[in-house]
C-alpha cells in the first residue's frame, strides 16, 4: 500500500482530498504546516483554530495527523521577498512563492522523510504523466482552477504529487464534506495572504514598511491633488481609499503609476485607457516541464487568478518570454506573474518586469 502525506490546512478542500485518497486505498497521513506565529487583529490564532479543524477531520476519517513548523523558512524565503517587492513599488504574489518554496519544497522534503511514496494537496489542478514526463494541467472546475498559483513549480516538484480534486467541482467538495459530517464542510475559503490570514492589509504592512506621507499628483496637469500615506500601499488602477476631494472634471480618480524613489503617487481622472497594455515581458520565465524552443507560439495567458484566459502570442528567446495579447488587459502591474497555457496544459510563468503599452513601446 502506497503512503500519501496530505498537506492539510484546516479547510474543506484538503479535508475532502484526504478522504478521497483513503477511499482509493492509500495509507493516508495528514500533515499541518504552521508557517506564521503572530495572532490576528482580534487576538485570535488562526493556526491553532485550523489545526483543531485538522484534528477533528482526521478523527472522523480515521487517519493519523501531525504538525510541522516552517515559520522560519516562510519568513526567510517568502515573506522577505514579499516585503522587498512592495518596497520597490511592485505587486508581488506571495501565494506563488509559498507554493514554490514551502508547500512543494520544504513540505515535500519533510513528507518524503516520513517514508511517503507520494504527497497530495487540496489544490484544484491536475498532473498528467506522459512518456516519462510530468505535466501540470488545469482542473475541471475552471472557476476554482489554481494552476496560476503553481506556475513556478518544476517537473521534479510535481512528479510525486497527487491532486485529488482535479476532476470535482467546489460544490461537489462541499457536498462530500457535509455527507461525511466534517467540521470544515461550511468553513469559508481563506482569502487573505498565504498563511497570514485576513486582516487590514495596510495596517499589517505598516508594521514592516513604515509609512511616509507624500504627494498625490495629477499626471495630466502636474498639480498636487492630495496626500498619500505611503506610496507602496497603493495598487495600479486603485480607485477607492485615495482621499482626494472633488475638482478637476468631476470624475473619479484612479492610480496610474508610483514613483517609489521620490515617494509620489500619480493619479488620473476619467478615461482609464492608460491602464490597458498590449503585452508584457518576463525575462526569467519558468517552464515547468519542457521549455519551448525559441520562436512564436499561439497560447492563452492569465495575469491574475480567475482572470478569463486571454489569447496571446508568446515570443520565446532563451529564458525570456514576451506576451502580446489579442485583447488588451487592464491593470497589469510589474511584479505580478504572467502564466501561459497550451490548451489545458500550464507551461509555466514568469514575473512581469515591464509592460508593452498601447503604442507598442515597453
Amino acid at each position: 500500500m502506497q503512503r500519501v502525506v496530505v498537506g492539510m490546512s484546516g479547510g474543506v478542500d484538503s479535508s475532502v482530498a484526504a478522504y478521497m485518497l483513503k477511499e482509493q486505498g492509500y495509507d493516508v497521513i495528514g500533515l499541518f504546516m504552521r508557517n506564521w506565529h503572530e495572532t490576528g487583529e482580534g487576538g485570535e490564532c488562526s493556526a491553532e483554530q485550523d489545526f483543531a479543524d485538522v484534528g477533528r477531520v482526521c478523527d472522523v476519517l480515521g487517519i493519523p495527523y501531525y504538525t510541522v513548523d516552517f515559520s522560519r523558512e516562510y519568513y526567510d524565503r517568502v515573506f522577505r521577498h514579499f516585503l522587498d517587492e512592495y518596497a520597490r513599488g511592485r505587486t508581488p504574489n506571495p501565494d506563488v512563492l509559498c507554493n514554490k518554496e514551502i508547500k512543494f519544497d520544504a513540505f515535500l522534503k519533510y513528507a518524503l522523510s516520513l517514508d511517503a511514496d507520494l504527497v497530495a494537496t487540496g489544490h484544484y489542478a491536475d498532473v498528467r504523466h506522459v512518456d516519462g514526463h510530468s505535466y501540470l494541467y488545469r482542473a475541471d472546475d475552471e472557476n476554482k482552477d489554481q494552476t496560476y498559483f503553481l506556475n513556478q513549480l518544476t517537473e521534479a516538484q510535481i512528479r510525486n504529487v497527487l491532486f485529488p480534486l482535479a476532476h470535482v467541482t467546489k460544490p461537489e467538495v462541499r457536498q462530500i464534506a457535509q455527507r461525511l459530517g466534517l467540521s470544515t464542510a461550511t468553513k469559508k475559503d481563506s482569502t487573505g495572504i498565504c498563511f497570514i490570514g485576513e486582516r487590514n492589509f495596510r495596517r499589517f504592512l505598516s508594521e514592516y514598511l513604515p509609512m511616509q506621507d507624500g504627494d498625490i499628483i495629477d499626471v495630466d496637469t502636474g498639480r498636487v491633488v492630495g496626500a498619500h500615506q505611503g506610496v507602496f500601499y497603493y495598487t495600479i488602477g486603485q480607485r477607492r481609499g485615495l482621499g482626494i476631494g472633488g475638482g478637476g472634471n468631476g470624475q473619479r480618480w484612479f492610480v496610474v503609476s508610483k514613483d517609489v524613489h521620490n515617494n509620489i503617487l500619480y493619479v488620473k481622472q476619467g478615461d482609464d485607457d492608460c491602464l490597458y497594455c498590449d503585452g508584457v515581458i518576463m525575462p526569467d520565465f519558468n517552464f515547468i516541464t519542457l521549455p519551448l524552443a525559441d520562436g512564436e507560439y499561439d497560447c492563452a495567458c492569465r495575469i491574475r487568478h480567475r482572470q478569463p484566459l486571454v489569447q496571446s502570442v508568446a515570443s520565446v528567446r532563451g529564458g525570456e518570454v514576451t506576451l502580446r495579447f489579442a485583447t488588451p488587459i487592464k491593470g497589469v502591474a510589474e511584479g505580478q506573474y504572467g502564466v501561459i497555457y497550451l490548451d489545458k496544459m500550464c507551461l509555466g510563468g514568469g514575473v512581469i518586469e515591464s509592460k508593452i503599452d498601447r503604442s507598442g513601446v515597453s
